[in-house]
């Protein structure tokens, strides 16, 4: 697929890129090059290929999913506004907000 200057054009408006006039004829040779090459990759056979997100075999290590308090617990209340901490068990108290 090879573009001409009016494609090129309204690309460029689409882009909203400022393109002077003779530039033009450089970009859409260009982008017919890119195009092309875009068409070639179409043509290759991909069956028996699984998907992939890297050319790279790697996997990354893997921690074990444990839920914790994140031994954080005195940090985290001393955070907290004066009177908003319930003596028992440490919970936040807020006002009531449903009838």
């Amino acid at each position: 697929m090879s573009l001409d200057k009016a494609a090129v054009r309204a690309i460029a408006e689409l882009a909203r890129i400022e393109v002077r006039d003779e530039e033009l004829d450089h970009l859409a040779g260009e982008l017919s090059g890119i195009l092309h090459f875009v068409e070639q990759l179409a043509e290759v056979n991909t069956d028996g290929v699984p998907p992939m997100s890297s050319v790279a075999d790697l996997t990354l290590p893997m921690r074990a999913d444990v839920v914790t308090d994140g031994g954080q617990f005195a940090a985290v209340l001393a955070n907290a506004p004066d009177g908003v901490i319930e003596d028992q068990g440490g919970f936040f108290t807020v006002p009531k907000v449903v009838e």
